[in-house]
């Protein structure tokens, strides 16, 4: 119930005409709801991006789901507008605000405050959304 909380709070930071559109355009870019393979690449200011397997569940209305072992990136997309909740099991250990687009079949979001940029790579679908 508490992550439910953080997460309807984190959502609720999106204000204005964010939080009150539907999903935007760039939501309505993503793929089609379901289960894929994805790659998550991670950049750390000017250095090359370490990269690996993620699984990816994009839901409608702007909802994705990147899970990398045991590590998840929940984000709420609206507007060109990311909340992003990051949890290591059922302990969330970061939270943030940032732009985020599709750009075909990747996702890019941006931590600036750690200078961290994200990219996942969308791939083959691998069946019903969880």
């Amino acid at each position: 119930m508490a992550r439910l909380l953080r997460w309807s709070a984190l959502a609720g930071c999106l204000t204005g005409a964010a939080a009150l559109a539907p999903a935007s355009s760039l939501a309505a870019a993503a793929p089609p709801s379901g289960r894929y393979e994805a790659t998550l690449c991670v950049a750390n200011a000017g250095q090359p991006p370490s990269c690996g397997p993620a699984d990816v569940v994009v839901r409608p209305g702007g909802s994705v789901r990147v899970q990398v072992s045991d590590i998840v990136y929940q984000l709420l997309i609206r507007s060109g507008q990311a909340a992003i909740v990051v949890m290591h099991g059922a302990m969330q250990i970061d939270e943030f605000e940032a732009e985020a687009r599709w750009d075909g079949t990747a996702l890019r979001f941006a931590d600036a405050e750690k200078h961290l940029r994200y990219e996942v790579q969308v791939g083959a679908p691998k069946g019903s959304a969880r």
